[in-house]
């Protein structure tokens, strides 16, 4: 019986005899698998993944030098041990320039074979095991989901039974700046899918003709500009989650390409006619009605069905405003840790001029308020309800007459974006 829990190594070299003697002596503890040359190598790279490679310099086809540079896009971080039977040190040199993790000559020396072999094991198991140190400390920096109304502990209550079901889509709705992104990722962080990438697209913020290249990737030629392959999001996604951020602002035809990945598991480039099979949980969000634009024919129906297996409410910060003291604490907390700065409080009558406000930028505006809060109140230990009235109502100085608009977003870069989005819907309405 097949062991599948051995290191998986593929073999590339054109000489049948060749293969078969690294399998002989492998196949005790390893999973042996074999290319004829570089195109073969390439395409069982994508469609599987290997603990170490071994790879022939000379060979038909595509040779070990361009394959090699083929695996750095591919698997950049799995070994590479080249070998050849006209080798010099020049060569070995540039190969390990260009990524390579050994070179070795022919005739082979076995101790040699399997000591290098074994030093590119630990080196792959050193490299995996970095890059889940590097997510554990990206997950700690997640940022909570703040809060005790009834509206957000109904939330997070919603996440702890979807987040298990990794399979099925989820839809979240909700007003700009009310924590769409947050939901997503304690989604991802709280199933079983939380090793793998998270990776976000931000539908309104990619130009229509663009989209599809960033979703699906494209293969070398396959438009202007296209220099080289390049994987799309669903490929860099592949065993984790794949956000869609402001789904509602998609094209139609990336519309109906995702319809067909959510169905079929099966993206292909642009340019090429491949299948290439991902394992992707898609969550999407949006702030429109989706029925809505569906009447109006701008969103598909049958995608709607696809996505809004599972969903989730993100409310209004005007929702629940029983949290907002809560939030402006942990704000200004997470805030003055960042900027290095001893951290301030609220006085009561503060927090409530606080509440009284109208926070159409949702928990987005807030945070951005208490930030301009903690810089105006630099020399105090203290904000009170008169510092909220002077550098943040209406009634205060310097007040921009749009501040509400402004609010809501990080940056310009963000405000523009969405005037661009509005200007499509609007222009969409008139068409």
């Amino acid at each position: 019986m097949k062991k599948t829990n051995l290191p998986r190594v593929l073999i590339v070299d054109d000489e049948a005899a060749i293969r078969r003697s690294f399998k002989d002596v492998l196949e005790f503890d390893y999973q042996v698998d074999e290319a004829f040359d570089g195109v073969d190598c390439i395409e069982k790279c994508e469609a599987n993944k290997y603990d170490v490679i071994v790879l022939d310099v000379k060979m038909p086809r595509k040779d070990g030098m361009d394959t090699l540079d083929a695996l750095q896009e591919i698997c950049p971080d799995t070994p590479v041990v080249m070998i050849s039977g006209h080798g010099t040190i020049e060569t070995a040199v540039e190969l390990v320039k260009k990524g390579a993790f050994d070179f070795i000559n022919k005739p082979f020396d076995l101790n040699r074979v399997l000591i290098t072999l074994r030093n590119a094991l630990d080196r792959s198991h050193l490299v995996t095991e970095t890059r889940i140190l590097k997510r554990k400390v990206t997950q700690s920096k997640i940022q909570e989901i703040v809060g005790e109304s009834k509206a957000i502990r109904k939330v997070k209550n919603t996440i702890e039974k979807f987040a298990k079901q990794d399979k099925a889509k989820v839809l979240i709705l909700g007003p700009y700046g009310s924590g769409k992104e947050l939901i997503a990722r304690w989604l991802h962080e709280k199933s079983p899918r939380r090793q793998g990438p998270f990776v976000e697209v931000n539908c309104a913020a990619i130009p229509s003709e663009l989209i599809e290249s960033i979703l699906f990737g494209h293969i070398k030629g396959a438009f202007t500009g296209a220099i080289k392959d390049q994987a799309g999001k669903f490929e860099q996604a592949n065993g984790g989650t794949l956000f869609l951020d402001e789904i509602g602002d998609m094209s139609e035809g990336a519309q109906a390409k995702v319809l067909r990945a959510l169905q079929d598991q099966k993206i292909s480039r642009l340019g090429s006619d491949k299948d290439i099979t991902v394992d992707v949980r898609v969550i999407a969000a949006t702030n429109k009605n989706l029925q809505d634009e569906i009447a109006r024919r701008a969103f598909r129906e049958d995608l709607y069905h696809r996505l809004a297996v599972l969903e989730i409410e993100s409310p209004a910060l005007n929702d629940r405003r029983e949290d907002i003291p809560i939030l402006a604490d942990y704000f200004m907390k997470i805030l003055c840790e960042a900027n290095d700065k001893p951290t301030k409080t609220f006085t009561p009558e503060a927090l409530e001029a606080l509440q009284n406000m109208d926070w159409t930028g949702n928990v987005r505006q807030l945070r951005n308020v208490v930030e301009r809060l903690m810089v105006y109140g630099e020399d105090q230990k203290e904000i009170t309800e008169e510092d909220v009235v002077e550098y943040v109502t209406s009634r205060g100085k310097g007040v921009h007459p749009h501040k509400e608009l402004f609010e809501r977003f990080d940056s310009l870069d963000d405000l523009l974006k969405f005037m661009s989005s509005e200007f499509r819907k609007y222009r969409g309405m008139l068409v």
